[in-house]
């Protein structure tokens, strides 16, 4: 299936594509949030400088910036594992293909997971911090989802057949909700079978589950925009949770307290979404019981 523009620039977003390569110096873009388990920090990557994407941590509130990688690959999309050792993420090797990584929560001992020729990215935890899941184009031109042990052994695919992106276990570590195509789906770890939530052109992308895993929030263009939404664990209820004046909310993140949602802020619009010059990002946090938005960066 050929990736949509909107598509397109989500991904840009989460930090995979690498399109820091074209990035003037003067651009700031931050993208791929990812709480630790106390909610008191937020790692994510940045591209600054025009330099390749490195990961950065900071306090909730957006002070306190440090920088956790310091390479010349473009690292992206970090997790926080639920146990708050470790971050698992993804990063170019020298060939210009993506693998998973993980490293210690203070950017030391990293390991490489996966050494598979075709891209593997989007890593995420499972509950008690024993698996991760991610996507990969490994079996074909389409992404599957596929699991491992968190030292990165037993590799097991869980999809096939379609388009499969970015996965994120339910609380309680039964499912996986996850994009199909432009819809958000849910998939059964026990059954191995999907349900579609959302039906396009009522999308729905980048789902990620309330700490008590009676809600999912995501990212919509239904309405013409890209706004945030959230709805009920089985579908119902869909809502617009925050709508931007300007530009996109995308790759939203449930903090674990449940008081909280962070996302990316773009300028651009998904008719933007294909050209080739990148856009500024930056990392917001929507305090859900006030409704208000607060942007972190630029750093």
């Amino acid at each position: 299936m050929a990736l949509s523009l909107a598509i397109l620039v989500a991904l840009s977003a989460a930090g995979w594509l690498a399109v820091s390569r074209l990035t003037r110096p003067s651009l700031i873009r931050e993208g791929a949030p990812s709480w630790s388990p106390d909610g008191k920090q937020i790692v994510f990557y940045a591209e600054r400088n025009g330099q390749s994407a490195d990961l950065y941590v900071m306090d909730a509130d957006g002070s306190n910036v440090r920088q956790l990688t310091h390479t010349p690959a473009a690292e992206g999309y970090p997790s926080w594992s639920p146990d708050g050792r470790s971050i698992a993420f993804e990063a170019d090797d020298a060939t210009g293909n993506f693998d998973i990584y993980v490293m210690n929560a203070d950017g030391s001992n990293t390991r490489r997971l996966t050494r598979d020729p075709r891209r593997d990215v989007g890593p995420a935890w499972s509950p008690d911090s024993q698996k991760i899941v991610f996507m990969s184009d490994r079996a074909g031109p389409e992404f599957d989802i596929y699991e491992m042990n968190a030292d990165g052994s037993d590799v097991e695919r869980l999809t096939a057949a379609q388009t499969n992106w970015f996965p994120q276990f339910s609380p309680d570590g039964t499912r996986l909700a996850l994009h199909v195509g432009r819809d958000v789906n849910v998939f059964d770890l026990k059954t191995r079978t999907l349900r579609a939530l959302t039906q396009d052109p009522a999308n729905g992308m980048y789902p990620t589950w309330s700490p008590d895993g009676q809600r999912i929030a995501f990212m919509s263009w239904r309405n013409g925009k890209t706004e945030l939404f959230t709805m009920n664990a089985d579908g119902s209820d869909q809502r617009v949770l925050f709508s931007p004046a300007t530009g996109s909310a995308i790759d939203p993140r449930w903090s674990p307290d449940g008081s909280r949602i962070v996302f990316v802020e773009t300028p651009a619009t998904e008719q933007d979404f294909g050209q080739s010059t990148p856009t500024e990002s930056v990392i917001c946090v929507l305090d859900l019981p006030s409704g208000k938005a607060q942007r972190l960066g630029v750093h």
